[in-house]
Order: C-alpha cells, then sequence, then structure tokens
C-alpha cells in the first residue's frame, strides 16, 4: 500500500471509529450509504487540513520563517490530531463572516490533545 492510501485508510480508521471499523448493515444499499458518506466525510477533512495548511504556509512565509520546498512536499493533509470523533455535531451552517478561523498557534499547551 502507497503512503498516500495508508494515510487515508489511517484517516477512515480515525473518523470510523464505531463498531471496529466495521460495516453492518443488513442490505447492500445500506452498505453503500454508509460507505458512501464516510467517503464524503474524508473528502471534506482532506480539504479542511489543505487549505489550512496552504494557510499556515503562507502565515509563516509572511512572517519571515523560511519555508523549504522539501519540507512542504513532505506535508500531508491526511493529519489526523486534531480531529475530535467523540461528542454532538451540529449539521446547520454557521455565520462564518467573511473569513476562516484563526490559525493555531504554536506556541499553545497543547497537552489536552489526543492523537
Amino acid at each position: 500500500m502507497s503512503p498516500k492510501s495508508e494515510g487515508r485508510h489511517d484517516l477512515a480508521h480515525k473518523v470510523f471509529h464505531g463498531r471496529k471499523s466495521q460495516v453492518f448493515q443488513r442490505y447492500y444499499e445500506g452498505m453503500e450509504d454508509q460507505l458512501g458518506a464516510l467517503g464524503i466525510v474524508l473528502n471534506c477533512l482532506v480539504l479542511w487540513n489543505t487549505v489550512y495548511i496552504d494557510d499556515a504556509l503562507h502565515q509563516m512565509r509572511a512572517q519571515g520563517y523560511p519555508v523549504l520546498d522539501d519540507d512542504v512536499a513532505r506535508l500531508s493533509p491526511f493529519i489526523r490530531r486534531h480531529i475530535n470523533v467523540h461528542g454532538r455535531y451540529s449539521f446547520q451552517r454557521p455565520q462564518l463572516g467573511a473569513g476562516r478561523r484563526a490559525l493555531h498557534d504554536p506556541d499553545a499547551d497543547d497537552s489536552d490533545d489526543e492523537d
């Protein structure tokens, strides 16, 4: 399996944690629906990560940090440490205003994070 496939698989495993990451439906269409929904969620997470990685790189460059192309080439949109799959979810569109949320402060205490 390629590193990219492994990264997507690991992200899917983090998101699809219930029932030991196995699809349990009594009918084939239900399984397709479940896997299709997982694919949509994974695509959204990868897009979200890509947009914010790009924002972070632009901010670092604007602040004068040396951002090497070789380092950027090793970045992956399959990061998952910041994703919380437990809890309550609201699928109402929030009022975001004209911009994105602020980037995480790299000097902040991350002791509460889980991988």
